[in-house]
């Protein structure tokens, strides 16, 4: 099941940095990146740097400072590569954008072979250009079997407990309490196991269902229920990956979506 967006216009946008060929990497900036996937830039980054942190990313680590209209915001420049594992967590529609807007600066500026290089150096470039090439294919078709094993464990209307059930080792009983530590959540009544979503979770990563008890005898109360929304599913999902979710003491090492790949292969 993919989420359909409405169709956004096309805006104008500057060519990203060193967009003139002069045989340096071109780079987008995540700026550009958050525009094109419609997110905010500070989760643009997020990203960014949890790729940087596990040595994923090619691109330069070293941020630049842009003016906004307000205050400056620190920005990062990746090439091509890396923009694509950036938005592999993404919709279908956004990763197009991210791919057809890549595609439009190649017709723009298709550089012309230099004279004086030999038709050996030029057959040289047009063979580890085809590497680059095939090696981003394999990495891009990763991140879409991920994808695509995501999609297979989320269903509409899932509690976040629902869909870490099918997470392999998984501490499902301290779920909602994790995500009580990072805002998602957190607890109303005396008890204190009543769980809501919390402000910074709230239509982002999470809604709630509603429901009208009526106890014999007593007086009609509501309840809610936290409720995963698909994005709140991928951030856990990326989570999981990372190794940062609450984990049983025997759990064997292996992720739901290693197994399910080992399974097809």
């Amino acid at each position: 099941m993919h989420t359909s967006f409405p169709h956004v216009q096309a805006l104008s946008r500057p060519a990203p940095q060193n967009a003139n060929h002069d045989f340096v990497a071109r780079t987008m900036s995540s700026r550009e990146i958050a525009d094109l996937v419609e997110a905010r830039h500070n989760d643009v980054v997020a990203t960014i740097e949890r790729l940087f942190s596990k040595n994923l990313l090619r691109s330069s680590r070293k941020s630049r400072r842009e003016a906004t209209g307000g205050r400056p915001i620190e920005v990062y420049d990746l090439v091509e590569r890396d923009t694509h594992l950036v938005v592999a967590g993404y919709s279908d529609e956004h990763r197009a954008r991210v791919i057809d807007r890549w595609q439009e600066l190649e017709a723009k500026a298709a550089p012309s072979a230099p004279a004086d290089l030999s038709k050996l150096e030029i057959l040289q470039m047009a063979l580890e250009s085809e590497k680059a090439r095939v090696l981003l294919t394999v990495q891009v078709e990763a991140q879409a079997k991920k994808i695509d094993h995501l999609e297979n464990l989320f269903k509409e209307g899932m509690s976040p407990v629902q869909f870490c059930k099918g997470l392999n080792g998984v501490n499902v009983m301290q779920v909602n309490a994790f995500l009580k530590a990072k805002n998602w959540l957190y607890t109303e009544g005396s008890s204190g196991t009543r769980y809501r979503v919390g402000n910074y979770a709230r239509d982002k990563y999470m809604t709630e269902h509603q429901q009208e008890i009526t106890p014999h005898g007593k007086e009609a109360f509501i309840s809610y229920t936290p409720i995963l929304l698909r994005k709140g599913a991928v951030r856990l999902y990326e989570l999981y990956l990372a190794g940062e979710l609450p984990m049983k003491k025997n759990w064997d090492g292996l992720h739901t979506h290693d197994k399910a790949v080992r399974g097809a292969a």
